[in-house]
């Protein structure tokens, strides 16, 4: 089986047909699909958007507001909608299904990351269908800004999070263009990306409608963290019909982002996703090449300045002194001892600080890099 275990995030204009309020028939098309790949023994948890639509059908509400609690109201209301809508259609396929509300918060913490991924393993392993949905209640900035808050970017973070095979992104056009397709006949569907550049994210067109937090934009940073961590990433149109099929199956629809690297263990992942990261540790030349190209670990010789306060344990960006990011890493000392022994062989560290928890800044085992 090519893809065993898969991530399937349904967008709100998908799940909406470009209305105001959900469509049943959509929904219970892809809940059909989904059961379809379960009853094949295929893993599928869902990220679902949609509870703000719902809740606005459920209020009666057609007039417009921006403002974010506003939102947190129709989430709350629609939430319930929306789960009630999947229970419905997936107890016709004897399907039981579960619920799984998360915010970046949850995630940035190392015992929270991996509470959420034995949690969403448990229910795979039960035969459970999990609806991930952003705890929009709770989650002020996720709802009025498009970072970690539009479902693609959560979507990827799942896949990050369960080691995923395959993510599949479906909204309601055909994958990335070379142009935008609604005002440009000339564009052409993009069928294979095996590199995200610069020249593909230029491509990435901002949110359309009036009902989607994401556009094109934020399912091209989906698919760069769920590539980077050795998952494949389809881009497709979720209305046309047994798509899911088509896209587990390989057959050729939507556009296919090529995994960048081999599948990375869960702490690695978890670094990558850069959502704890508290600090930065800037790197001479030397480090650079030491850790690229001969797999070692970073010296304290090596670091030009530490910036940001963290303890050890924590998480912190590496970068080059030009500017450039060479990955993530835990640790061995806090950011006070980072200061003081930058620049010092490590059989000095004794000496300087009175202690020492080991010679390096941070251990290969505890790094990742871009």
């Amino acid at each position: 089986m090519l893809y065993q275990r898969l991530v399937a995030k349904f967008g709100t204009n998908l799940l909406t047909g470009g209305t105001d309020h959900l469509d049943p028939e959509i929904m219970a098309s892809l809940v059909e699909q989904v059961a379809q790949l379960h009853n094949q023994r295929h893993e599928v948890i869902i990220v679902s958007s949609g509870a703000v639509a719902a809740g606005r059908q459920k209020l009666g509400l057609t007039k417009e507001r921006k403002d974010i609690p506003f939102k947190q109201v129709l989430a709350s209301v629609g939430q319930n909608q929306l789960m009630h809508a999947y229970e419905r259609l997936f107890s016709q396929h004897n399907i039981t299904v579960a619920q799984a509300l998360l915010t970046k918060s949850d995630l940035s913490d190392r015992a929270g990351y991996l509470n959420a991924r034995n949690t969403l393993l448990a229910l795979i392993e039960l035969g459970a269908v999990c609806i991930v949905n952003e705890n929009d209640v709770v989650a002020t900035d996720e709802i009025g800004e498009v970072k970690f808050g539009d479902n693609d970017n959560l979507s990827a973070m799942v896949a990050n999070l369960v080691d995923a095979d395959l993510l599949i992104l479906l909204t309601d056009i055909d994958g990335l263009y070379t142009a935008d397709p609604q005002h440009d006949s000339d564009a052409k569907l993009i069928p294979k990306v095996e590199k995200i550049d610069a020249e593909i994210e230029r491509l990435a067109s901002k949110p359309s409608t009036p009902h989607g937090v994401g556009g094109m934009a934020t399912k091209i940073e989906a698919a760069q963290l769920a590539t980077s961590s050795g998952v494949t990433v389809v881009i497709a149109n979720g209305q046309k019909p047994d798509i899911l099929r088509q896209v587990v199956a390989g057959e050729s629809s939507g556009t296919l982002f090529l995994p960048r690297s081999s599948k990375l263990e869960s702490k690695k992942r978890w670094m990558l996703s850069g959502l704890a990261s508290k600090g930065r540790l800037v790197i001479d030349g030397g480090a650079v090449l030491a850790l690229r190209k001969q797999n070692k670990s970073l010296l304290p010789a090596g670091v030009v300045s530490v910036e940001g306060e963290f303890q050890r344990g924590d998480v912190v960006d590496i970068f080059d002194t030009e500017g450039g990011h060479i990955g993530y890493g835990i640790p061995n000392y806090n950011s006070k001892d980072a200061t003081t022994i930058k620049g010092a062989h490590s059989e000095a560290i004794s000496s300087i600080l009175g202690y020492e928890y080991g010679d390096e800044v941070i251990h290969r085992n505890n790094m990742v890099l871009m």
